[in-house]
């Protein structure tokens, strides 16, 4: 029994070990082959994710060419094949924004189609947010994809459609912002080019601008412009015709420029050309293609037109300074009729018995009730359309009164016109300025001035120029009537007319229009002198008269105040008496004995004297400008109470313009035997 257990155990024991031992191999068999299928079936699902991936973007593409052939098919519907090859060439050149830069996927992040991913795009994605995010976008993309019911690669939620229109929304709002700004600057830059050639001084005697209506040339003579173009480029091509030794060409050009000149002449419209200019511009016009052919050169031809230009400003320049010391010195001289006409009357009147050398109804020289005129002249002509065109347009004549000043050469020929043309029912009355004999060095300052050494030589030694073009610039000042006490004597009034409360001041270079007894109710508020401003323009301002480098000047008055015209000023002479303004006149000229403050005339010290003292008059009593500005408004001048000719194109004068002339020629009679004698004519 104790044998048999003991085989029995011993046999257990060996067969435990062995079935132990297969075990052991059997689990690392099944593990072995375990994780051979997990290696193999990852492999596979791989492969099966690579497969399916490339499915999807095979598929993809099908989608992409589905949807450019049914665009193209409503293309080809719209448009023929010429006009889509045009659309596509005419982008070829549209630089970073052509249809090739789209298609090679190189847009901004705000210019992405929602749901179409690139391969640019996953490197730029995978270095900027790392593998997890672009997984994150992967699962997104696919779930859209595959919850899209056409399976498009377009597909965009409302929101992000909401988003992208809102942003074309706003690019198309700043693309109009930059198109308006764009012509708002173009619109300023006008206006500004616009406003520089209006205030260039660009004539002699006025100011004139090509900007300005009145003057536009209603004819436009094209030939004419013509010819006078085709002789501007012959002289071009003789120059470089002369460069190049080009000699039988430069002279064939002469030849035709000289032609043309002849043809051209004096003529400044199409109708005064001869017959034969049509011909002679075919002709130049071909001699000119030939030398286009054989010497044009963009730079040589520029650089010659430049230097014409200079050659032409400079010489414009020195006519310029000619043409101011021509006007300038005109406007000095006395006509032949004229001084003819004085003579004559001087003589005549002291042949007269001295009882008839006397006016009617002097009783109504120191009526206050009266209309009362100051007019100070030595010229009989001008006093003379002066007191008739203002008895013509008045309503009642006789209780007009004018008071004429002259001096003692012209005061025989004064007395002896109004003598012989008496201004109807209104008073006149002539005076002698040497008879004042209140009016003298001690009292006057511009008299002792005038007496003094360093005045003679500025007027009469010093300085003179010698040739037309040099020391024009302060011709005017040299001018006679700046000397003369007519000139000032606007500033004594109450001392020359002590019985009269208020008296209308007339310049002889004027033409009444209309009646002006509704002058002698307008309320002044207290000031002296009632007068038409002229500050429209920035050359009639303080600062255009006064020197504002001295200190005297400069703390007393505004430079930008208006100025205001002398010509027809009236003045309260009750006013002018509290004031004291001859006092005020009398100070500042002392202070100007050396004329730091001012240069001559009665003007600058005319506007310091009655600084804060002038009431603005309606602009419609007194138009001025007729003897420099041809530009002058015809209804603005006709609508006038009174014209004025302030300038140096007196209408007494050859040098006066044409079209303003008649307005002061209609008050002379013409007819009259001492202007017939004297050859004056219209």
């Amino acid at each position: 029994m104790a044998i048999k257990r003991g085989s029995q155990s011993g046999g257990g024991k060996s067969k435990g070990i062995g079935s132990r031992v297969f075990a052991s191999i059997l689990v690392f068999f099944l593990t072995f082959l375990a994780l051979s299928f997990l290696f193999v079936g990852r492999g596979l699902f791989v492969a099966a994710s690579s497969g399916q991936n490339e499915l999807s973007i095979v598929s993809s593409r099908q989608d992409l060419n589905w949807r450019e052939r049914l665009a193209l098919q409503h293309l080809n519907s719209l448009f023929s094949k010429d006009v889509i090859d045009v659309i596509n060439a005419s982008t070829n050149d549209l630089g970073p924004l052509n249809i090739d830069f789209f298609r090679k996927d190189k847009l901004s992040a705000s210019w992405k189609v929602v749901g179409h991913k690139t391969s640019a795009d996953n490197v730029t994605s995978a270095e900027a947010t790392g593998e997890a995010l672009k997984t994150k976008q992967e699962t997104s993309r696919v779930k859209e994809e595959h919850t899209s019911n056409d399976n498009s690669v377009f597909f965009e939620t409302p929101a992000k459609l909401a988003r992208r229109q809102l942003r074309e929304k706003r690019r198309e709002k700043r693309a109009a912002d930059m198109v308006k700004q764009d012509d708002e600057v173009t619109v300023k830059l006008e206006n500004a080019a616009i406003e520089r050639s209006k205030s260039v001084d660009s004539a002699v005697l006025g100011k004139y601008s090509i900007w300005r209506k009145e003057n536009d040339n209603e004819n436009t003579d094209s030939t004419v412009r013509l010819i006078r173009d085709q002789m501007i480029m012959a002289r071009v091509y003789i120059s470089l015709a002369r460069m190049k030794n080009k000699t039988d060409l430069a002279n064939e050009l002469q030849n035709r420029l000289k032609e043309s000149q002849r043809s051209l002449g004096d003529a400044t419209a199409d109708s005064d050309l001869h017959n034969s200019a049509p011909e002679k511009i075919k002709l130049m016009g071909q001699v000119l293609s030939k030398a286009k052919e054989q010497l044009y050169d963009c730079n040589l031809v520029t650089g010659k037109l430049r230097a014409m230009l200079q050659s032409a400003d400079e010489q414009v320049r020195s006519l310029k300074k000619q043409s101011t010391f021509l006007s300038q010195l005109a406007a000095k001289t006395i006509p032949n009729g004229l001084h003819c006409l004085a003579m004559r009357l001087t003589i005549d009147y002291y042949l007269l018995p001295p009882e008839k050398r006397k006016f009617p109804r002097s009783e109504n020289l120191e009526n206050p009730n009266l209309y009362h005129y100051a007019l100070f002249s030595d010229n009989v002509l001008a006093a003379s359309v002066v007191v008739n065109s203002t008895v013509t347009n008045a309503k009642d004549p006789g209780k007009h009164v004018f008071h004429l000043v002259t001096d003692k050469l012209n005061f025989g020929a004064m007395n002896m016109w109004f003598l012989l043309n008496p201004p109807g029912k209104a008073t006149i009355h002539v005076e002698n300025v040497d008879e004042f004999k209140w009016l003298n060095s001690s009292y006057c300052p511009v008299l002792r001035q005038l007496e003094s050494a360093a005045m003679k030589e500025y007027y009469f030694k010093a300085a003179h120029p010698t040739t037309l073009s040099a020391g024009s610039s302060n011709l005017k000042y040299r001018n006679p009537k700046y000397l003369s006490m007519l000139n000032h004597l606007r500033f004594y009034l109450p001392q020359v007319y002590p019985k009269l409360d208020k008296i209308l001041f007339l310049d002889d270079d004027i033409v009444v229009q209309k009646d002006l007894t509704g002058l002698w109710s307008v309320d002044l508020h207290g000031k002296v002198n009632g007068a038409v401003e002229t500050c429209g323009e920035s050359f009639h301002r303080f600062d255009k008269y006064l020197n504002f480098s001295n200190p005297h000047i400069a703390k007393n008055f505004d430079p930008n105040a208006c100025g205001w015209a002398y010509g027809m000023n009236m003045f309260d002479l009750k006013e002018w008496k509290k004031k004291d303004i001859t006092g005020i006149y009398h100070k500042w000229q002392n202070m100007n004995e050396d004329r730091v403050l001012w240069k001559l005339g009665t003007l600058p010290p005319g506007l310091i004297t009655f600084y804060g003292l002038t009431h603005p008059l309606e602009k419609s009593w007194h138009v001025l400008g007729l003897g420099y500005n041809p530009s002058i408004d015809k209804t603005e001048i006709e609508n006038a109470a009174v014209v004025h000719y302030n300038g140096n194109m007196k209408p007494w004068l050859e040098l006066a313009m044409t079209k303003y002339k008649p307005y002061w020629t209609k008050y002379i009679k013409y007819d009259h035997p001492y202007v017939r004698n004297c050859k004056l004519s219209e």
